[in-house]
């Protein structure tokens, strides 16, 4: 039931489209551009293309600091909305949801309630990963298990801190006291494990793989 309305209240933020064509995917544009479609058969009959489209940085040029996704119906701009977004199309809906590092989910879900993740562009980040996944099977399954990895320690090692420094806010330190983590790292290491988890976070999110403590780090 939870799901449901949140569906029906994401469809209400969509916005229709002007109609411009889609821009192709630039070499360039690998992390700071999503594109996913989903081909389906159309009311007549005919094959019918879907795509989604999602800038990245255009979240943090946003007032409300949410990204945007764009609908594009056989290359022409049919609908948009604040993420995250559902999308009602023939036969159901598609979903997208943003993280902090990329996207979490890029869906078409039936009426029935079967679920299809879209098909990345083939020069996405999300598209060069599937490949890479495809090729070297092996390798790209100790690259997600290594992420995964550097993801839990460096977020087990900075937490702490993080809620320590918490802790020093008079308003908080007046309610609950004090807190003195157990862990002590100097700058230089903290920096290396934050990127360690924006690395991390980075290579999960062109797999969309996503676990609200490990990949919400930031998001807000």
């Amino acid at each position: 039931m939870f799901e449901e309305w949140r569906r029906r209240r994401a469809a209400r933020r969509v916005e229709p489209g002007d109609g411009r064509p889609l821009k192709r995917f630039r070499r360039w544009q690998p992390l700071s551009r999503a594109l996913f479609s989903l081909s389906s058969e159309g009311d007549d009959g005919r094959l019918v293309v879907y795509a989604v489209d999602v800038d990245h940085g255009q979240r943090f040029l946003s007032e409300d600091g949410k990204g945007r996704a764009h609908l594009y119906l056989d290359g022409r701009h049919h609908a948009e909305s604040v993420l995250p977004a559902a999308f009602p199309v023939r036969g159901g809906t598609i979903e997208v949801e943003e993280s902090t590092f990329g996207l979490k989910r890029c869906h078409y879900v039936t009426v029935e309630g079967t679920e299809y993740r879209l098909v990345p562009d083939p020069r996405s980040g999300e598209g060069r990963r599937v490949r890479f996944d495809r090729e070297h099977p092996v390798l790209s399954r100790w690259v997600g298990f290594s992420s995964l990895a550097l993801a839990v320690v460096s977020l087990a090692l900075v937490l702490p801190q993080l809620v320590e420094a918490a802790f020093l806010l008079p308003p908080v330190a007046q309610r609950f006291g004090t807190f003195t983590s157990p862990v002590d790292l100097p700058a230089w290491l903290n920096v290396t494990l934050g990127l360690g988890i924006t690395l991390a976070g980075a290579e999960r999110a062109l797999r969309l793989r996503y676990n609200w403590l490990l990949d919400s780090v930031g998001q807000g």
